[in-house]
């Protein structure tokens, strides 16, 4: 689904609302009101009535708020004291993402659908070929039966005016893994033993029903205390607002963030490090490296190619890098990594040095409700540079082309480029684990496009990635 929509808009309108509401610090006396006004009595509705446009909108806040609306959304509990209890809050508890229920009702539980292109034909292959007998005539029209259909396709392979057509469930569809399924009531619901929180599910959802649990109350509950906060923004920032980086960094500044520290820092100490295990990894003759700096990957790995984690590289992430690096100058700091990833979020809650995860949309949100226009502000030098090696990774291939410059010209360097975790690449890798590698270093995305296309940016993707390439010198 394309990055900006109807649901899109909607779930950044309501961040921007409580954004607000906080900023007045009338979180917990107006935010009941937010549902009401955003469906007005006799205004437009986009569900079945206005009553349950209005109580979507609940649990949209609720799941904003940073609560699971699975476990903890009431019928009888108002928006009020989930905000109070976000206030409250002083720690971060797992899974990352939520799924609304109660938005998750509109999709099909069978796949194959009759249209009204049917000519109830005298052979009627759909019926002899399908192997239920899921297929009956009513008034000269196929229909199937759900209760018996097993979604095998065969017949619409079979019907020869293609009047039987294959309907998704997007948010299964997207899924790479296999960890988003519908239970017993028809409604999907996540296993968090195989999902590797890459927020596909998410993105692609077109009821807007899976949200990731946010942390914005919780950061601006920081940048509200006495502690210095420390955000450390993604190299993929660098596409995402249409203005100059200088610019952004000034922007997050004057969101009353102490300082801003590039990722893209840490990310020159990963393209080192995993240059120089390359090599060691070569001469130890092991056929093949893979990258480990995509968190969902790594995820992916863990729990469903564990033969490969052998060839997957030991070395940290860029943001586990920056981290660490601010965490030993300032052991006091509270630290917020700003970044297109939802998988991000499920990383740091392994890593004692990044106390909190934003997404940049959540970041586009913020400087809306407190009136920052990006384009408005000074364009100030940063102070500790990175450079244009790590600036590169966010896009597809820009990992391979770090790797490249670092090695040495003498090392045999045969890389091959994973672009998007699907079920098909996912084959691919698991060949590779068992002696099919097609190259000695491979590149592993699981956003297609590179991290510029994750489930938190706020631009076209090709566009971010142009604007990327443009500023690191990249083909």
């Amino acid at each position: 689904m394309m990055y900006d929509n109807k649901a899109t808009m909607i779930r950044r309108e309501l961040m921007v609302k409580i954004a607000q509401l906080y900023f007045k610090g009338t979180l917990c006396e107006e935010i009941n009101r937010i549902p009401i006004e955003m469906f007005p009595k006799r205004s437009g509705r986009i569900r079945c009535c206005i009553h349950k446009d209005r109580a979507m909108i609940k649990y949209r806040c609720i799941a904003i708020l940073g609560h699971r609306v699975e476990d903890e959304a009431d019928e009888l509990k108002p928006l009020s004291e989930y905000a109070r209890e976000a206030l409250e809050r002083t720690e971060i508890d797992p899974p990352v993402l939520t799924v609304l229920d109660e938005g998750c009702s509109s999709c099909v539980k069978v796949n194959y659908f009759v249209t009204n292109a049917c000519q109830g034909c005298v052979a009627r292959p759909c019926m002899i070929n399908c192997p239920r007998k899921a297929i009956s005539m009513e008034n000269g029209h196929a229909r199937i039966d759900n209760q018996k259909c097993v979604n095998c396709g065969l017949c619409k392979k079979a019907c020869p005016y293609h009047a039987i057509i294959y309907m998704p469930v997007p948010c299964e569809e997207a899924c790479p893994v296999n960890a988003i399924s519908k239970d017993e009531y028809g409604r999907e619901q996540i296993d968090y033993d195989k999902c590797i929180y890459c927020g596909k599910c998410s993105r692609e959802c077109p009821f807007g029903a899976i949200m990731e649990r946010s942390q914005i109350i919780d950061v601006l509950k920081q940048l509200s205390g006495d502690k210095q906060v420390i955000a450390m923004v993604a190299p993929a920032i660098i596409g995402q607002f249409p203005t100059d980086y200088e610019r952004i960094i000034q922007a997050i500044k004057e969101l009353g963030f102490s300082s801003v520290a590039e990722v893209a820092l840490g990310a020159d100490i990963t393209a080192a490090n995993e240059a120089h295990e390359f090599a060691e990894k070569m001469h130890e003759n092991q056929p093949f490296m893979t990258t480990s700096c995509c968190p969902a990957y790594t995820e992916a790995v863990k729990k469903h190619i564990p033969d490969m984690q052998k060839y997957v590289s030991t070395t940290q992430t860029p943001m586990y890098y920056t981290a660490d690096m601010i965490r030993e100058r300032n052991p006091e700091a509270v630290t917020v990594f700003i970044g297109p990833c939802i998988a991000k979020r499920h990383e740091a809650m392994n890593n004692t040095s990044v106390d909190y995860v934003l997404t940049i949309e959540e970041l586009g949100s913020l400087l809306v409700a407190k009136g920052i226009d990006v384009n408005n502000c000074a364009a100030e030098p940063i102070s500790e540079p990175a450079q244009n090696i790590g600036r590169g990774f966010p896009v597809v291939g820009g990992v391979t082309d770090a790797i490249r410059q670092t090695i040495s010209p003498d090392m045999e360097f045969k890389p091959f480029v994973v672009d998007g975790l699907t079920c098909q690449s996912l084959k691919v890798l698991q060949a590779a684990a068992k002696g099919k590698a097609p190259g000695n270093f491979i590149e592993v995305m699981c956003c297609e496009g590179g991290c510029v296309a994750g489930p938190g940016v706020i631009s076209n993707p090709k566009v971010a990635a142009a604007k990327v390439k443009k500023m690191t010198g990249q083909k």
